[in-house]
């Protein structure tokens, strides 16, 4: 698998999503209100890219299947 794949890509993007919010849930668990309020914004987000990941692992998946036909 090439390092310009379209699933590394996406991969990538949702590792560094986890990372920048992993200083505001540190935050958040010290009582910081507006830091669970970023959190939250943070995880839609995640959510949204883990979705975006799912569809390009299925569309790769079929044209692979379809290139092996």
């Amino acid at each position: 698998m090439s390092d310009d794949s379209p699933v590394l890509n996406k991969w990538n993007e949702l590792k560094a999503l986890v990372e920048a919010l992993e200083l505001d849930v540190a935050k958040n668990a010290k009582g910081v209100a507006a830091a669970g309020v970023r959190v939250r914004k943070g995880l839609r987000a995640l959510a949204a890219a883990a979705r975006d990941l799912g569809k390009v692992t299925l569309e790769t998946d079929k044209a692979s299947k379809e290139s092996k036909d």
